[in-house]
C-alpha cells in the first residue's frame, strides 16, 4: 500500500509538471527563460523520480528484510511445534506403555485370584478310616477325632493339646476365619463305665452300671465346662465327643437327662458322623470366607483396572486433541505461507516507469 501511494504521487507529480511546461510554452515567455524553467523542472523531475526510485528501493528492502523475518519465524515455530510435538507423542505412549503394564499385571493377579477359586471349588473333601461301631469297647477315642479332623481340615485350622490360658489342655482347638475364639473339641470320653453296663446281667449290676454312666458322664460334662469354655478365648458350646454310634444312641436312648444336663452346661455331645457334619460346616464357613476373601480381591482388582482404563482413555483424547491441535496449527501456517506468497507475486509484477516523462517532454518541443 505504501509503495503504490509513492508510485501514484510520482506520476501525479509528473504530470503536472508536464502540464505546467506547456503551459508555460504557450505563453510569450522569452526562450532562454523557457529553458532555464525547462531545465530547472526536468532536474526538479529527475531529483523526484530519484527519490520515489530510492523509497521504492527501500521498501523493496523493507519487505525482504519483513520476508526474511517472517520465514525465520514460521521456521522457528515449526521446529518448536515439531518438538512439543514430539515430546507430547513420546510421553503419551510413555504413559500409554505404563497403563498397559500395569494392566497386564493386575491381569496376572485376577488369573491367579481365579486359579484360587477354581481350587476351592474342586476341593473334595475325604473323610477316611471311619471304622464301623463296636459295643465291646470304645476303640476310637482321640486318634479317631484326630483322623476325622486331619482329613477334614488343613492343618492351619485346628491344633491337638494346645494350652489355653488357664493351662488346660483340651485335645482339639479348630480355629474359625475371622473369629479369635476357638471350638474345643474333647475326646475323653469315660467308655468304662458303658462297658460295665453292657455287661451288667443282673438288675442290681444294671443299677450300679446305670449309676457308675451318670457319675462319670456328669463329671465329664463339669470338667470340660469348667476347663475349656473361656470367654473371649473358645467358642461356646464346647464339643464331647463321642468314639461310638452305638454309644452315642445309647446316651439318646437310656440317658437323655445326661444330653439335657450337657446342653445346660454348655457342652454339646457329637458322634463321629455328627462330628464330621460339624467340620463340613466349618469347611463351608472356612470356603465362603476364603472366597469372600478372593471376591474382594478380584473387584479390588478389576476397579483398579477400570480406573487404568479410564486413565488411558483420558490419555488417548489428549493426544487426539494435541494432533488435531497441531493439524490446525500447521493449516493456519499454511494459509499465511499462501497469502505472503501472493503479496510477494504482486510486488514483483510491479512496473516504475523511468525515462517515459523526459521523452513527452522531447517530442513536445
Amino acid at each position: 500500500m505504501e509503495i503504490a501511494g509513492v508510485i501514484l504521487a510520482g506520476l501525479a507529480f509528473a504530470v503536472a509538471l508536464v502540464l505546467a511546461l506547456m503551459v508555460l510554452k504557450r505563453q510569450s515567455a522569452p526562450k532562454i527563460t523557457l529553458d532555464a524553467i525547462l531545465d530547472s523542472r526536468l532536474r526538479e523531475l529527475t531529483a523526484a523520480q530519484n527519490e520515489i526510485a530510492g523509497r521504492f528501493g527501500h521498501a523493496v528492502d523493507v519487505q525482504a528484510r519483513q520476508q526474511t523475518d517472517l520465514t525465520r519465524a514460521v521456521t522457528e515455530r515449526l521446529e518448536a511445534l515439531d518438538a512439543r510435538l514430539g515430546a507430547s507423542l513420546k510421553d503419551s505412549a510413555t504413559q500409554t506403555a505404563e497403563s498397559l503394564g500395569g494392566l497386564q499385571a493386575r491381569l496376572k493377579v485376577i488369573d491367579e485370584a481365579q486359579k484360587n477359586l477354581t481350587d476351592l471349588s474342586g476341593h473334595v473333601v475325604g473323610l477316611q478310616q471311619i471304622l464301623s461301631n463296636k459295643q465291646a469297647r470304645g476303640a476310637y477315642g482321640q486318634g479317631q477325632m484326630e483322623t476325622i479332623i486331619r482329613d477334614s481340615l488343613p492343618p492351619t485350622l485346628y491344633e491337638f493339646q494346645a494350652t489355653l490360658s488357664n493351662r488346660s489342655r483340651p485335645d482339639c482347638l479348630i480355629h474359625l476365619p475371622n473369629s479369635a475364639a476357638a471350638i474345643v473339641i474333647d475326646s475323653k470320653f469315660p467308655l468304662e463305665c458303658f462297658e460295665l453296663y453292657r455287661r451288667a446281667a443282673g438288675d442290681g449290676d444294671k443299677r450300679v452300671a446305670i449309676a457308675r454312666v451318670k457319675t462319670d458322664v456328669q463329671k465329664h460334662i463339669k470338667d470340660i465346662a469348667e476347663k475349656y469354655l473361656i470367654p473371649g478365648e473358645t467358642q461356646d458350646p464346647a464339643l464331647m465327643f463321642v468314639p461310638s454310634e452305638s454309644v452315642y444312641a445309647d446316651l439318646h436312648e437310656n440317658f437323655s437327662e445326661l444330653i439335657t444336663q450337657a446342653q445346660r452346661a454348655r457342652v454339646v455331645v457329637v458322634s463321629p458322623n455328627i462330628l464330621m457334619l460339624a467340620v463340613n460346616t466349618v469347611q463351608t464357613i472356612l470356603k465362603d470366607a476364603r472366597m469372600r476373601e478372593q471376591a474382594n480381591i478380584i473387584q479390588r482388582e478389576v476397579g483398579d483396572m477400570m480406573k487404568d482404563v479410564k486413565r488411558l482413555a483420558e490419555r488417548v483424547t489428549n493426544l487426539q486433541r494435541h494432533t488435531m491441535q497441531a493439524n490446525t496449527d500447521l493449516s493456519e501456517i499454511v494459509t499465511s505461507t499462501d497469502k505472503i506468497l501472493r503479496r510477494a507475486e504482486r510486488i514483483e509484477q510491479v512496473e516504475l516507469p523511468e525515462a517515459e516523462p523526459a521523452r513527452r517532454i522531447e517530442s513536445a518541443e
